[in-house]
């Protein structure tokens, strides 16, 4: 379990020869602009980071703050793209906007998310939007992009993907009931997201053994969806969260030290996590029909 200062060091000692390319989905707030606020600071900028999601005003705040470097000569860039996440399809629009102008991609963070036990509310493509906003959507940047990091991985790049949720905390699921059309709560579809996103990381790097997949549980951390949290647990204390500056710097470590060709699981401080054996390791039954309904969700909402 590495110390906040050696985390520190391991990512002040990130040099790439090449423009690293990394897009944030949920990069306008919380733990994913920790990391991406990270990634400007140990690069000097010299990145093309690319933020997605709804705020645009937090989003010229946060990009104002990268630090800018002198020479355009490496093609560095730093943008945000507006999207609102419960709508399969904007997600799909705006990745197949993107994907053209992207010959590759060396990480890919996905922070979105929302807290609610509220019953099941449907948006207008039919899904749950607590799962379409926590994991569909994640689903659908991760297939799509799967071209483009694989592309980065074959110039010799590093190439992964990292997920923030709750690793290794899922409830188990029915691959008859995925989506959770039938028995549906608020805090199983909570569960049952967490379960999806460990699957989805272990069915891909079965599949793509280049790249590197991981799933972080950062703990309570001071961010708006932390907020919503405390205020339905009243044993979550938001004086004892850690700040989202510490988290992105444990979240970047996570991300650059993945090794490819594997699903880890990483905690509070970067600790391995390992996930329940109901979840399966590697491919399994439950993986792959995930990866197949994840696959027909996002073709459907085109």
């Amino acid at each position: 379990m590495p110390s906040l200062s050696q985390v520190q060091t391991s990512n002040a000692g990130f040099k790439a020869s090449y423009l690293p390319v990394a897009v944030f989905l949920g990069g306008t707030s919380g733990i994913g602009r920790g990391t991406a606020e990270a990634l400007a600071r140990y690069t000097g900028g010299n990145a093309h980071i690319i933020l997605i999601g709804r705020n645009a005003s937090a989003a010229t705040s946060i990009l104002s703050s990268f630090p800018k470097p002198t020479s355009t000569e490496s093609g560095w860039k730093h943008e945000f793209i507006e999207c609102d996440v419960s709508l399969i399809k904007n997600v799909n629009a705006t990745l197949a906007s993107l994907l053209p102008r992207l010959p590759r991609v060396n990480f890919l963070v996905c922070s979105c998310g929302m807290f609610s036990f509220d019953d099941r509310k449907e948006t207008p493509e039919g899904l749950d939007i607590k799962l379409a906003v926590t994991y569909y959507a994640r689903a659908v940047a991760m297939i799509k992009l799967l071209p483009a990091l694989e592309a980065a991985a074959k110039a010799g790049q590093p190439a992964s993907v990292l997920n923030v949720l709750a690793a290794g905390r899922g409830t188990s699921i029915e691959i008859d009931n995925l989506g959770l059309k039938h028995g549906y709560t608020g805090q199983r579809a909570m569960g049952e997201s967490v379960t999806y996103v460990d699957l989805l990381n272990e069915e891909l790097a079965a599949q793509h053994p280049t790249l590197a997949f991981t799933h972080t549980y950062p703990g309570l951390i001071d961010t708006p969806l932390a907020r919503v949290a405390v205020k339905l647990v009243p044993v979550l204390d938001i004086n004892t969260a850690g700040n989202i500056s510490d988290a992105g710097e444990y979240t970047l470590y996570a991300l650059l030290t993945a090794s490819p060709g594997k699903a880890h699981g990483k905690g509070e401080t970067s600790d391995d996590v390992d996930t329940p054996p109901v979840h399966g390791h590697g491919s399994s039954e439950q993986s792959r029909a995930l990866l197949k309904h994840s696959e027909e969700v996002m073709k459907a909402n085109v």
